[in-house]
């Protein structure tokens, strides 16, 4: 009996995945990080992430229904850009920012695009990087890890209402009786006042900062588990991280006592969340081998560059946000020559 054999033009699907069962593993390995979020600041940390994340999920349903377009909101996406975006703002963040972030993020960042695959940038960088403008106060603002009466009552600047004065928090922090509490994020401290927080205590998450970044080491173990599943592209964090330490190594050999030490910049602030879950999005980032690496070293390299020489205590968000802007010019530049494909020659001048 003869059989009939299709051939087809690539790209050639290798495994029998959906874009929900790769999006709702993504969600399964930022759950860990959101549990120790809510672990180490309580019930403003939670209900942060339920605001992002129900608000964006509201938002693409919005969306989807005036385009009379499918329900999109069941390939588990938009779940991951509400769980991302709340893991980047500081835990006692204003809920009606936070709404105000995940709208914009879903609206601007992607619904304007067409949607799921359209999507120029990064949709919860582009929700953060709206109310790191609109609000520079309150995202600013940090409040201590482990507090002793986090799971019994809220950080007062979480139910501030729209459009009036958060709530000091100073009062509440000196109620705490908490010892050696300054007030800022290791990145502050080592920025301004040339103090390096020991690397063990950001590796492992005892120290205070965005609700999601402070944990490296879970940070980073939940990044192997999905790279291990092939469901992200472990050559753009590995370039990530890479860039930054190199960029960084120079200066801290140059002068330690000024500038961090590389793996201080390694996990401290958003890099590791920021290189393992963000800068590895499958719609913004280059599809060609040497695309990912060269786009992954670019956003090391802009991090280092806005801590050291910017204005801003962090620059991992600018600097993905850069680079999915370049990510379509990268994978121009990459693209491999066509096999059998004859080299032009150049004509006379």
């Amino acid at each position: 009996m003869a059989r009939r054999i299709e051939i087809r033009t690539s790209p050639h699907l290798k495994r029998a995945l959906s874009v929900d069962q790769i999006m709702r593993n993504v969600v399964f390995a930022l759950l860990p990080v959101c549990t120790f979020a809510i672990y180490q600041f309580g019930l403003s940390a939670l209900l942060l992430l339920l605001t992002t994340t129900g608000v964006a999920i509201a938002t693409e349903w919005f969306f989807a229904r005036m385009s009379q377009g499918g329900n999109t909101v069941a390939d588990w996406s938009v779940v991951i850009t509400g769980l991302l975006l709340g893991l980047t703002l500081p835990p006692g963040f204003p809920l009606w920012m936070a709404a105000v972030a995940a709208f914009v993020g879903v609206a601007l960042g992607k619904a304007l695009f067409g949607g799921l695959g359209y999507n120029v940038m990064n949709p919860a960088l582009v929700g953060r990087a709206f109310v790191q403008a609109a609000f520079p106060v309150a995202i600013t603002t940090w409040t201590p890890a482990f507090a002793p009466n986090r799971f019994s009552e809220l950080i007062p600047s979480t139910l501030t209402l729209p459009f009036m004065q958060p709530v000091p928090v100073g009062d509440w922090i000196a109620g705490l009786e908490l010892d050696a509490w300054t007030g800022a994020t290791p990145l502050a401290l080592q920025k301004f006042q040339h103090v390096e927080v020991p690397v063990t205590e950001v590796f492992t998450g005892m120290i205070a900062g965005s609700a999601g970044e402070t944990s490296a080491i879970l940070i980073l173990v939940c990044g192997l588990w999905l790279a291990a599943k092939r469901m992200l592209d472990w050559r753009i964090p590995v370039a990530v991280m890479a860039g930054a330490a190199l960029t960084a190594l120079p200066f801290w050999l140059l002068d330690g006592s000024l500038y961090p030490s590389p793996w201080f910049v390694l996990f401290s602030g958003g890099l590791m969340l920021g290189a393992w879950f963000m800068a590895s999005d499958m719609v913004a980032s280059p599809v060609t081998a040497s695309g990912a690496i060269l786009y992954g070293l670019l956003i090391g390299v802009l991090t280092v560059v806005i801590r050291l020489f910017g204005g801003l205590v962090e620059g991992v968000m600018y600097a993905i946000l850069l680079a999915n802007a370049a990510g379509p010019l990268i994978s121009g530049w990459t693209q491999p020559r066509v096999y059998g494909a004859i080299k032009r020659a150049r004509g006379p001048k």
